[in-house]
């Protein structure tokens, strides 16, 4: 045998059994001689083999070990640490003095209660301008006056020229959508009064609302205002104008004819003329026989000449029978009257007309012009260009709870690009579109140079709106440090001395309260005296 291993090796308490327990086998020793012959006799302890493989072990792991005396070393230090060094202290801090009153100053200056929102800066009511090119016979070409980016559209403004034609700006809400011609009412053409008596040409009381032939001669007024011929009448128009003018001339014609044959046809005015003086003539005759003593024969001769005039006379006072005439008379005047009422007719129809296409009403005029859809030398489709309003508009939305707090006419501040603050004032305050809960809130802001304009266009600002305000400078104090009294009154309590000091005397003012802001409110003191820096207790 050459190892220091015992030939009991099966029995639980053998060296395998260890190595088994402690991974692979430590390295066999060299024993003497007479060690291995004293093993023969039983009387050598096996204690210097476990020695050596318990120094292998230590040796091959000594990282391992002394990580884990570090620790332990560690853990020790640390429980010493705390029961002899940190204890000590702990018991000290039993002797820190008493903490003191919190308290804030009594602040003095203005009080406001404001609502913030963020808006979007930009031309105030951008619209899609839609023109009607259905009553255009052929493509819709834009011809002309195709307006540029920034550009603005007044009253009497040609915002577009297609096929030849211009599209005149008018002040006006309602699109018009139908060609106004005359006859025709509804509340277009009293738009249409009432845009003319703005720019200056009279149409008629706006108050009637059929456009009638003051209004028509209104639309040849408006092109010469903006240097175009009238709109052309329809293609029969002139035509029948004539054909009308011709139809009562020849009614006329036809009747003087028939008054003159049923004056033909009447009694003759002559023959009755010479009847009359037959008779005076016959009474003449007999009164001078009878004044001159004449026979008596000549006296019944002079009588019989007399009452044959007078029956001659009496002859003709019988009216012939003109039945025929006096109806060729009545057919002619009737053909009259129809004939004048057809040229009435076509001089209407002949009147000027206001296509649709060829007029753009616009609300709060001057718009400036956004965008423009629509080239020279192409096809009008959709819409020709976006307008708004000649002015800067902030445009944003509050939550109703904050929404219902603004008035319009009250005032806002921003911030300009450059840091400055700007004021704008609430123009409307409506509640959103389709249940929207938020409402929308419109502002005008104070006059802005042109630079600034550009600067602000497209961005989106944070806007300050003042919805209560102190009439100048109040005290105030923290909502915290206001206390409700036995009575029901509302208290302070002011320190006096340093609040840091637990013995620290401290009164009660009483006040009465004013406007909340921003977690101050503003106070009044009614018994007692306060003011401003004054410490308030809000806490202990």
């Amino acid at each position: 045998m050459t190892g220091g291993r015992s030939s009991g090796s099966d029995s639980p308490g053998s060296d395998d059994t260890f190595d088994e327990l402690i991974g692979d086998p430590a390295p066999e020793v060299d024993v003497a001689p007479e060690e291995e012959a004293a093993v023969d006799g039983s009387a050598v302890e096996p204690a210097p083999g476990r020695l050596g493989v318990w120094r292998s072990v230590v040796s091959r792991n000594r990282a391992l070990w002394i990580t884990a005396a570090v620790a332990v070393v560690a853990l020790v230090g640390g429980l010493l640490l705390g029961r002899f060094v940190m204890a000590p202290a702990s018991a000290a801090s039993d002797d820190a003095p008493a903490p003191g009153l919190v308290t804030v100053p009594v602040e003095f200056g203005a009080l406001s209660n404001d609502v913030t929102i963020r808006s979007d800066v930009g031309f105030a009511d951008p619209v899609e301008v839609m023109i009607d090119t259905s009553t255009i016979s052929g493509p819709a070409v834009v011809t002309g006056q195709v307006p540029e980016i920034g550009a603005e559209l007044g009253p009497l403004s040609v915002a577009l020229e297609v096929a030849g034609r211009p599209v005149i700006t008018l002040p006006g809400e309602l699109p018009a959508y139908r060609t106004l011609r005359f006859g025709v009412s509804g509340p277009d053409v009293a738009q249409f009064k009432e845009a003319m008596r703005d720019v200056g040409i009279d149409a008629g009381d706006p108050g009637n609302d059929v456009f009638d032939e003051q209004a028509s001669n209104a639309v040849t007024a408006l092109y010469a205002a903006v240097g175009y011929t009238g709109p052309e009448s329809e293609e029969d128009g002139e035509s029948s104008v004539r054909a009308a003018q011709e139809g009562v001339r020849g009614a006329e014609q036809a009747l003087s004819s028939a008054r003159t044959a049923l004056a033909s046809a009447g009694r003759d005015g002559n023959a009755i003329a010479r009847a009359d003086l037959d008779i005076a003539n016959a009474r003449a005759v007999l009164q001078g026989a009878r004044d001159n003593g004449a026979p008596w024969d000549e006296i019944v001769a002079a009588q019989n000449q007399v009452a044959t005039a007078e029956l001659a006379r009496e002859q003709l006072n019988a009216a012939p029978d003109t039945s025929a005439e006096r109806a060729a008379v009545e057919s002619a005047q009737s053909q009259l009257s129809q004939a004048q009422d057809d040229l009435a007719r076509a001089r209407q129809q002949a009147l000027p007309a206001l296509p649709a296409g060829e007029v753009l009403y616009l609300t709060e005029l001057p718009r400036r012009v956004d965008a423009v859809a629509a080239e020279r030398g192409g096809i009008l489709s959709g819409a020709a260009m976006t307008v708004s309003g000649a002015t800067v508009a902030l445009t944003g939305s509050a939550a109703e709870a904050d929404a219902k707090l603004l008035q319009v006419g009250a005032t806002a501040t921003f911030a300009l690009p450059d840091g400055a603050e700007h004021t704008a004032t609430v123009t409307e305050v409506a509640p959103g579109a389709d249940g929207e809960s938020r409402w929308q809130v419109t502002l005008q802001p104070a006059e802005l140079s042109a630079d600034q304009i550009v600067q602000l266009q497209g961005t989106n600002v944070r806007v300050v709106i003042a919805v209560g305000a102190t009439a100048g400078d109040v005290l105030s104090v923290p909502a915290a440090a206001l206390t409700a009294g036995p009575g029901g009154e509302t208290r302070v309590e002011v320190v006096e001395g340093d609040p840091r000091d637990p013995d620290a005397r401290t009164r009660l003012v009483v006040v009465e309260t004013g406007l909340s802001a921003g977690g101050a409110v503003e106070v009044r003191p009614t018994e007692g005296e306060l003011a401003a820096d004054d410490l308030v207790v809000v806490g202990r």
